[in-house]
């Protein structure tokens, strides 16, 4: 499962899909609604918030506007609570959006040439769900 911290305008098409598809499955697990990635390490910081299923609808509903964007027809009825105004934000250290930033990159390198190039040498940004905080990368990551 990989929820990016990363805005979602920064991904390929390959990587929004999956964000959304994962972010679905997030909303499962933490509804309880499934018995699979019950203990997956990202859910923990949505698990820390007052309402971790209307963080997780505000996560996906940003997901959900980039698709938009781009002119893809995302279900929104699939998002099961949208937060209209989010109370607090998720932390997400500077060391976790740079480690983010050069697995995309990386991964662009091979499936996404344009995309990139068109990447390549900016700074990262950051989910708007998310407040950038110092730190290095998180302790749950799973480092290549």
């Amino acid at each position: 499962m990989r929820l990016w911290s990363l805005h979602p305008a920064q991904l390929d098409v390959k990587g929004l899909l999956a964000v959304w598809r994962e972010g679905l499955l997030a909303q499962k697990v933490l509804r309880g609604r499934t018995r699979g990635y019950t203990r997956h390490p990202q859910l923990d910081r949505f698990r820390a918030m007052r309402d971790p299923v209307a963080m997780v609808g505000a996560y996906l509903s940003e997901i959900f506007r980039e698709a938009e964007r781009r002119g893809y027809s995302f279900n929104k009825t699939l998002i099961v609570r949208h937060a209209s105004r989010v109370q607090a934000r998720v932390p997400v250290t500077r060391g976790q959006l740079s480690y983010e930033w050069a697995h995309l990159l990386s991964k662009l390198r091979t499936r996404d040439r344009s995309r990139h190039q068109d990447l390549r040498g900016r700074q990262p940004k950051a989910h708007p769900l998310f407040r950038v905080v110092a730190g290095s990368i998180e302790p749950w990551e799973r480092l290549r």
